[in-house]
């Protein structure tokens, strides 16, 4: 009997479990009934893969992770309910994130994310595509995260609240109220602090793309314009199309109201 035979008698992987090839599983690992894992995945010791869990191909999960754990909730435990994880996502040591409730029905987070360690992910939450989750922030319930988006290191999330595309939201800050796309945010609680630049140049956005975005938000939050009337200077003034449709979508999708200047 080799080293790693014995190792194996430390997990607990359900023989309901749907595990596809090349999947690498450390000791001391728990995958429960319901769950459908894809090929080359990578999961390290002391994890838990709780019912409902659904991880595409290449994930990797490290260190005591536990994925797709009951709702913190008082009264829904996400019987029969789902999490999603997308191709080439990566989590990090002891993050934490639940499975959803019966209002969705399941959580779900996107391809090539990377979440740190100690982040939690509530029940319900929806995160996009290349979404960086900074160590130790925390995401409330049905909280949402567009793509290509960061969110720093202690950051707290209030639930129901909406986060676009290509935000950087800074590390140790919380947020209340949406935040729309392409913007930097912190503060506290969280306020609009200009377009994030950076991020969008190393997007391949183009300076006319940037330079409208920009206009966008001077109207927005430097003409004195409450947000309704900003949005139909914007509307009259602009063709709503790519990223001013964006911007302008959001906004009136909203239902906790933007950050402020």
């Amino acid at each position: 009997m080799s080293f790693s035979d014995i190792l194996n008698f430390t997990n607990y992987i359900s023989h309901k479990a749907v595990i596809g090839k090349n999947v690498k599983i450390g000791p001391n690992v728990i995958i429960k009934d319901d769950v459908i894992i894809g090929d080359n995945v990578q999961i390290d010791a002391n994890v838990l893969v709780d019912d409902g869990a659904r991880i595409s191909d290449n994930v990797k999960i490290h260190l005591g992770a536990a994925i797709s754990v009951p709702p913190q909730h008082t009264t829904d435990y996400g019987e029969n309910k789902i999490l999603e994880i997308g191709e080439n996502t990566v989590i990090r040591e002891y993050a934490t994130i639940s499975r959803g409730t019966n209002v969705t029905g399941k959580t779900t987070i996107g391809a090539n994310c990377y979440i740190m360690t100690y982040v939690h992910v509530a029940h319900d939450c929806r995160i996009g595509n290349n979404v960086v989750l900074a160590s130790a922030c925390n995401l409330g319930g049905h909280t949402e995260v567009g793509d290509y988006t960061f969110i720093g290191g202690l950051a707290a999330i209030h639930q129901f609240v909406k986060i676009g595309s290509y935000v950087m939201f800074g590390g140790g800050f919380k947020a209340v109220k949406d935040v729309p796309p392409y913007v930097v945010a912190g503060n506290q609680p969280a306020k609009y602090g200009g377009v994030n630049v950076i991020g969008l140049r190393r997007n391949g956005f183009t300076k006319e793309q940037i330079t409208k975005i920009g206009d966008i938000y001077r109207i927005l939050y430097n003409t004195g314009l409450n947000i309704s009337d900003a949005v139909k200077k914007i509307k009259n003034d602009y063709e709503l199309k790519d990223e001013v449709k964006n911007i302008i979508d959001f906004i009136e999708t909203s239902e906790r109201g933007i950050i402020r200047k």
